[in-house]
Protein backbone atom coordinates (compact mmCIF):
# COMPACT_ATOMS: atom_id res chain seq x y z
CA UNK A 1 0.00 0.00 0.00
CA UNK A 2 1.25 3.53 -0.84
CA UNK A 3 1.94 5.64 2.02
CA UNK A 4 0.24 8.93 3.07
CA UNK A 5 2.84 10.48 5.49
CA UNK A 6 6.35 10.04 4.59
CA UNK A 7 9.00 11.34 7.13
CA UNK A 8 12.77 12.45 6.12
CA UNK A 9 14.82 12.53 8.85
CA UNK A 10 17.85 15.02 7.82
CA UNK A 11 21.13 15.70 9.03
CA UNK A 12 22.85 17.63 6.51
CA UNK A 13 24.66 14.81 5.29
CA UNK A 14 24.52 13.97 1.49
CA UNK A 15 23.10 10.79 2.27
CA UNK A 16 20.27 12.12 4.14
CA UNK A 17 20.02 14.45 0.91
CA UNK A 18 19.69 11.46 -1.25
CA UNK A 19 16.87 10.07 1.03
CA UNK A 20 14.73 13.56 0.29
CA UNK A 21 15.40 12.98 -3.41
CA UNK A 22 14.57 9.48 -3.07
CA UNK A 23 11.11 9.77 -1.18
CA UNK A 24 10.35 12.87 -3.70
CA UNK A 25 10.49 10.49 -6.64
CA UNK A 26 8.72 7.46 -5.15
CA UNK A 27 6.02 8.57 -3.18
CA UNK A 28 3.05 11.07 -4.09
CA UNK A 29 1.92 12.23 -1.17
CA UNK A 30 2.60 14.37 2.03
CA UNK A 31 6.04 14.60 3.07
CA UNK A 32 7.73 16.09 6.00
CA UNK A 33 11.46 16.70 6.72
CA UNK A 34 12.57 16.75 10.42
CA UNK A 35 15.98 17.49 11.56
CA UNK A 36 16.90 16.56 15.19
CA UNK A 37 18.82 18.80 17.03
CA UNK A 38 21.06 16.82 19.45
CA UNK A 39 21.23 18.91 23.55
CA UNK A 40 24.38 20.72 23.59
CA UNK A 41 24.69 19.25 27.01
CA UNK A 42 24.70 15.41 25.69
CA UNK A 43 27.84 13.47 25.66
CA UNK A 44 27.91 12.38 22.37
CA UNK A 45 27.14 16.27 21.10
CA UNK A 46 29.82 19.17 20.40
CA UNK A 47 28.60 20.82 23.40
CA UNK A 48 29.31 17.35 25.64
CA UNK A 49 33.19 17.97 24.78
CA UNK A 50 33.14 22.37 24.47
CA UNK A 51 30.34 23.18 27.16
CA UNK A 52 27.24 24.50 26.20
CA UNK A 53 26.19 28.17 26.20
CA UNK A 54 23.50 30.21 24.33
CA UNK A 55 25.94 31.18 21.27
CA UNK A 56 26.03 27.41 20.71
CA UNK A 57 22.49 26.41 21.21
CA UNK A 58 21.79 29.02 18.77
CA UNK A 59 24.09 28.73 16.58
CA UNK A 60 23.04 24.62 16.10
CA UNK A 61 19.06 25.91 15.87
CA UNK A 62 20.55 28.20 12.86
CA UNK A 63 22.12 25.00 11.25
CA UNK A 64 19.13 22.68 11.92
CA UNK A 65 17.01 25.93 10.29
CA UNK A 66 19.38 26.20 7.07
CA UNK A 67 19.13 21.97 6.76
CA UNK A 68 15.06 22.58 6.12
CA UNK A 69 15.04 25.86 4.61
CA UNK A 70 17.72 23.52 2.07
CA UNK A 71 14.95 20.68 1.93
CA UNK A 72 12.29 22.48 0.78
CA UNK A 73 14.26 24.71 -1.62
CA UNK A 74 15.25 21.06 -2.88
CA UNK A 75 11.51 19.66 -2.94
CA UNK A 76 10.45 23.20 -4.87
CA UNK A 77 13.19 22.39 -7.47
CA UNK A 78 10.88 19.42 -8.61
CA UNK A 79 7.57 21.00 -8.37
CA UNK A 80 7.22 19.52 -4.47
CA UNK A 81 6.47 21.03 -0.98
CA UNK A 82 7.75 19.42 1.96
CA UNK A 83 6.23 20.31 5.52
CA UNK A 84 9.54 21.13 7.71
CA UNK A 85 10.17 20.54 11.60
CA UNK A 86 13.09 20.65 14.19
CA UNK A 87 12.87 18.88 17.18
CA UNK A 88 15.55 18.36 20.04
CA UNK A 89 16.80 15.58 21.71
CA UNK A 90 18.16 11.86 21.14
CA UNK A 91 17.44 11.73 17.27
CA UNK A 92 16.12 8.30 17.17
CA UNK A 93 13.90 9.11 19.74
CA UNK A 94 12.45 12.20 18.44
CA UNK A 95 12.27 10.86 15.27
CA UNK A 96 9.99 7.82 16.27
CA UNK A 97 8.44 10.19 18.80
CA UNK A 98 7.33 12.23 15.62
CA UNK A 99 6.32 8.78 13.46
CA UNK A 100 3.59 8.56 16.51
CA UNK A 101 2.20 11.77 16.69
CA UNK A 102 2.24 12.73 13.60
CA UNK A 103 0.47 9.79 11.15
CA UNK A 104 3.48 8.92 9.57
CA UNK A 105 3.24 5.90 7.90
CA UNK A 106 6.95 5.77 6.17
CA UNK A 107 10.15 6.85 6.51
CA UNK A 108 12.82 7.36 4.53
CA UNK A 109 16.49 8.00 6.00
CA UNK A 110 20.34 8.02 5.07
CA UNK A 111 22.37 4.54 6.28
CA UNK A 112 24.27 7.18 8.30
CA UNK A 113 25.97 10.99 8.62
CA UNK A 114 27.94 11.05 5.89
CA UNK A 115 31.64 11.08 4.94
CA UNK A 116 33.16 11.35 8.65
CA UNK A 117 35.97 9.10 10.36
CA UNK A 118 34.81 5.33 10.82
CA UNK A 119 33.77 5.90 14.59
CA UNK A 120 31.53 8.87 13.87
CA UNK A 121 30.25 6.49 11.36
CA UNK A 122 29.23 3.77 13.49
CA UNK A 123 27.93 6.39 15.74
CA UNK A 124 25.81 8.07 13.79
CA UNK A 125 24.60 4.59 11.82
CA UNK A 126 23.21 3.61 15.35
CA UNK A 127 20.73 6.58 14.67
CA UNK A 128 18.95 4.26 11.50
CA UNK A 129 19.77 1.08 13.25
CA UNK A 130 17.55 1.97 16.11
CA UNK A 131 15.01 3.34 13.99
CA UNK A 132 14.47 0.11 11.96
CA UNK A 133 14.69 -2.09 14.89
CA UNK A 134 11.99 0.00 17.06
CA UNK A 135 9.87 2.06 14.33
CA UNK A 136 6.27 1.21 13.97
CA UNK A 137 6.02 1.88 10.11
CA UNK A 138 8.29 0.71 7.31
CA UNK A 139 11.77 2.14 7.28
CA UNK A 140 13.62 2.27 3.96
CA UNK A 141 17.48 3.28 4.31
CA UNK A 142 19.31 5.28 1.45
CA UNK A 143 22.36 4.05 1.29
Amino acid sequence: MAPSHVLVPLDGSPLAADALDDALELFDCRVTVLNVVTPLDAPMSEGGILGADEDRRESARDRADRIVDRATDRAAESDRRVETAVRTGDPAAAILEYVDAHDVDRIVMGGHGGERGRVARRLLGTVATSVVADAPVTVTVVR
